[in-house]
């Protein structure tokens, strides 16, 4: 296909999640699908959500136009188009608040059938360990993929935040990786974004975060299975989110605390409890990402890589209870 030609449908992408934004904010505020402020919410006043919308429509147009036009492997496309079911899930939850059993039993299966187009994860090396037992590599994949949907849902506390993140991790994998589907994610974000950035005009909601859980951990494993030290590479790339949400969840675990409790307790939170500004907090996080991304492209040995970024990690995490303890 003719360069410009690729340019223009990316083009075209942003202008239909910018635009889908800006119509589905309106339609939220004249029909008061609002965020109310509660004691588990980072804003201070109500704002619409279901943003996310915009994001799922242009990703799956963009999908379907790289499959039409042979650029994205049938796998993955599969894998991926799969995902529709999770936005949708999403969608009613943002809606009805579904109960956690409806919406992990439909994760669940979807996230068979996505890693059942792809292969599943054909090995896993742990150092110097390589396992390649499938109902081990498969039962971690699947584990894997449950919960980057769950905890890029719970981590979607603030203004810009996801979104960042997963414009990050799509220029991440389109250097090291290429891939037009990693730009055509990175421009359906980023038309929401620039609604959902700094002083948010609307929220993504479930409908949005779920699905791109999804999509990441869908990546990670695809990735994986062409060179399996590509799954290390992409568990740094999303270390800001997963190290976050694990060890506050493994923290509130060992201090007694009900998990299904709503809290405010997630790094990014105390960051913005300790008067940071929404803007500064995502700036931060983008920060660290860089960092993560400039271990993995300019060390060669992924152990090592892996090593110094929790090391990273955790020193982060010392800083933030240094400006608001964890209680």
């Amino acid at each position: 296909m003719v360069k410009g030609k690729k340019d223009l449908i990316y083009i075209l992408l942003f202008m239909i999640s910018f635009t889908l934004t800006y119509f589905i904010k309106n339609y939220a505020i004249k029909k008061s699908f609002v965020a109310e402020v509660n004691e588990r919410s980072s804003h201070t006043v109500p704002t619409p959500h279901g943003g996310g919308i915009a994001i799922v429509i242009t990703w799956f147009l963009g999908l379907v136009y790289l499959y039409l036009n042979n650029q994205i492997d049938s796998p993955l496309f599969y894998a991926l188009l799969s995902g529709f079911v999770i936005s949708i899930v999403g969608f009613f939850d943002d809606m009805f608040e579904l109960q956690a059993s409806t919406r992990m039993g439909i994760y669940a299966a979807v996230s068979i059938i996505g890693l059942y187009f792809i292969g599943g994860l054909n090995s896993l090396d742990v150092g110097i360990y390589n396992i390649t037992n499938p109902v081990a590599t498969n039962l971690f994949a699947l584990l894997m993929v449950l919960w980057y949907i769950n905890l890029t849902n719970f981590i979607d506390g603030i203004n810009g935040y996801v979104g960042s993140e997963v414009i990050f991790l799509s220029l991440a994998g389109f250097i090291l990786f290429g891939g037009s589907h990693f730009i055509v994610l990175a421009v359906a974000v980023l038309g929401f974004l620039c609604w959902n950035f700094g002083n948010a005009k609307i929220f993504m909601g479930d409908v949005g975060s779920t699905l791109l859980g999804y999509n990441v951990a869908i990546f990670t494993i695809y990735y994986a299975n062409q060179k399996p030290s590509n799954l290390w590479i992409w568990i740094v790339f999303f270390g800001v989110f997963w190290f976050d949400a694990t060890l506050t969840l493994v923290r509130r675990k060992l201090g007694g605390e009900k998990l299904s409790v709503a809290h405010k307790k997630h790094a990014y939170q105390r960051l913005s409890q300790s008067g940071w500004s929404h803007k500064k907090v995502t700036i931060f996080a983008m920060m660290v990402n860089v960092v993560l991304f400039l271990l993995v492209y300019f060390i060669s040995s992924v152990f090592i890589v892996f090593l110094i970024s929790l090391i990273v990690l955790y020193l982060i995490t010392k800083f933030v209870d240094s400006k608001k303890k964890f209680i």
